[in-house]
């Protein structure tokens, strides 16, 4: 399987503390990959390293063989709009929208039209189990509802790469269990490829790769058998 996404040597400077040090990793296309550890062991930082928002102080992340560092604002901003996607622990959804404009928001943050957004975003949520929900705000859904819609909208564009940020961590063991099966199940049929932290050992099992991140080292990987 050919890496779409790795990190070779990274490390992050906050200051003077170090909060990664020679991080290396990598995944395939439709590949889950875990990193797992105790809240401030640096893993949410290597996450924002990967996903181009946090420069790092060394090393080089490479997506598609382009490296992160060499790109301007623009191609950037470009990539993590076109072909990343983000799910966080509290969904982060826009109150004044409905869950089907939440859910199509990337496709129109790149230009498509708001009817074939709309649908492509429907197609989605029906496929999450929200399809009686379209019309409704954030505030008039349950908390994991509102993380499936934060789900949609991560895989709506049909991303390369999805970076997850506890993203059941807000849920309850039932409402977690269920949607990071829908999740990892809608991920991996469409080929998207998913880095996911969480300090949960049972959420990450269901990853292909297992990294436990310790003061900024990765210090363990576990590879599921196939």
């Amino acid at each position: 399987m050919s890496d779409v996404l790795w990190a070779r040597g990274v490390d992050l400077l906050y200051g003077e503390t170090l909060a990664v040090r020679n991080a290396d990793i990598s995944l395939g296309r439709g590949e889950v990959v875990a990193i797992t550890g105790q809240s401030g062991s640096g893993k949410s930082s290597l996450l924002y390293c990967l996903a181009g928002v946090l420069p790092v102080t060394r090393g080089q992340v490479c997506f598609a063989g382009r490296s992160l560092g060499d790109l301007d604002d623009e191609e950037l901003s470009a990539i993590r709009r076109e072909q990343f996607g983000f799910v966080f622990q509290y969904g982060e959804l826009l109150p004044e929208l409905t869950i089907e404009e939440n859910a199509a928001l990337p496709l129109r943050l790149a230009g498509q039209r708001k009817a074939q957004a709309l649908t492509a975003a429907a197609e989605v949520l029906d496929r999450l189990g929200l399809a009686q929900l379209r019309e409704r705000r954030p505030s008039q859904v349950s908390g994991g509802q509102c993380q499936r819609v934060a789900v949609a909208r991560a895989l709506v564009h049909k991303p390369a790469v999805v970076f997850a940020d506890e993203p059941t961590g807000s849920l309850d063991s039932v409402n977690s269990t269920a949607v990071l099966e829908e999740f990892l199940g809608l991920a991996r049929s469409q080929g998207t490829a998913v880095v996911l932290v969480t300090h949960d050992p049972q959420v990450a099992a269901r990853a292909d790769i297992r990294y436990t991140m310790s003061d900024g080292e990765l210090t363990e990987q576990v590879r599921e058998a196939s």
